[in-house]
């Protein structure tokens, strides 16, 4: 199982809650705010250790709010900024290296073990992992002289809150190039990763002619039809252009240098290995699939009955939600060798989010 941290930011002063003290040392309930929080995390079997980042005037403060909690480390010295704090807190869990790490507003005492355990799930599946609620107030977007620019539309907009949550190794090399990099003022976490990111899109496209058979495989799904495809593998004209989009994007080559079709251990594979290969490859950079764009270009069989089939295959192979995958169909008009009905060909588009490598 994987090893979970929890980075917990106490270091501002919290002027805006009034009274003398700072508001993760007001009392709820009989309890300090930031011991609420602190106990929330230290009872949950997903956590293995807590860090705690604050005020360098709040070291006796602390030391009450953490009594007898075991998980918690000795405390850091935050900086000037959340994202200064966040990175010291980081940097003392450097020798523990953990797995996966969370970061957390010690002035949240109510956040809930569901929503920890959620946010947990979701960044060993995902790398990073955001909470979010729908905003209910109408937004404006004005210019520098307070004049109205735009109105975004409300059920697009999400408030972020925490605990946000990361594989650790990804977070601290994006903290640690926004700082070599000069770049302040980032609100939250996800930001900070957001700034790292690398955006790729690849292109990929596949023939196949026909020949002998009585279904043809396309994106996964075998499709009843009077021909079949032919080819060293299933000849899955989709999956094969799909594959070659993710490796482009990777810039890793292509299916063949891969599978080559001279080597017979491929003789007849199923082409969803090659996919999930292709998509292992951009999960073990840090990276994630965004998006998936299929056309399947033939005169037959119809591919309309059968876009959705497809579409639901291609997310169970991949992992990808049904949402970010699109499929299409055309026709050629009756030209080249599609339109004789000699094959079906297919192109496909892959946009994949990397941590951006110049920077790590």
């Amino acid at each position: 199982m994987a090893t979970c941290a929890v980075i917990v930011v106490a270091a501002g002063r919290g002027t805006r809650a009034g009274g003398p003290l700072p508001k993760q040392y007001h009392e709820v309930g009989g309890e300090t705010v930031l011991r609420r929080t602190l106990r929330l995390f230290a009872e949950h079997s997903d956590i293995h250790t807590i860090q705690v980042v604050i005020h360098p005037d709040d070291h006796a403060r602390f030391a009450s709010a953490a009594a007898g909690l075991e998980k918690v480390r000795p405390p850091v010295a935050g900086g000037r900024e959340r994202q200064d704090s966040v990175r010291a807190g980081l940097e003392a869990l450097a020798g523990e290296a953990p797995d996966l790490v969370l970061v957390h507003d010690a002035a949240r005492p109510f956040v809930t073990h569901a929503l920890i355990s959620r946010a947990v799930e979701a960044a060993a599946a995902h790398g990073a992992a955001v909470p979010v609620t729908g905003v209910t107030d109408t937004i404006k977007v004005v210019d520098a002289l307070g004049t109205v620019a735009s109105t975004p539309v409300r059920a697009t907009l999400r408030a972020v809150q925490t605990p946000q949550a990361f594989r650790y190794d990804m977070l601290r090399a994006a903290h640690d190039a926004a700082q070599a990099g000069g770049i302040a003022g980032l609100t939250d976490d996800a930001a900070v990763m957001e700034w790292l990111t690398d955006v790729r899109t690849g292109t990929g496209f596949d023939v196949h002619a026909f020949g002998p058979g009585d279904h043809v495989m396309l994106g996964g799904l075998a499709i009843p039809f009077d021909k079949g495809l032919d080819g060293h593998s299933d000849a899955d004209v989709g999956l094969h252009a799909l594959t070659d989009a993710v490796l482009g994007a990777l810039c890793d080559g292509d299916i063949g240098a891969h599978f080559p079709p001279s080597d017979p251990q491929w003789k007849g594979a199923t082409s969803d290995r090659f996919l999930v290969f292709a998509l292992d490859k951009v999960r073990a950079r840090g990276g994630i699939v965004a998006h998936l764009d299929l056309t399947l270009i033939c005169e037959a069989p119809k591919i309309g009955p059968h876009r959705d089939a497809i579409r639901a295959r291609i997310s169970e192979i991949t992992g990808v939600a049904l949402g970010r995958i699109s499929v299409k169909a055309t026709t050629t008009e009756r030209l080249g060798f599609t339109g004789r009905r000699e094959g079906i060909a297919a192109m496909a588009s892959a946009t994949i989010r990397l941590p951006e490598e110049d920077l790590l």
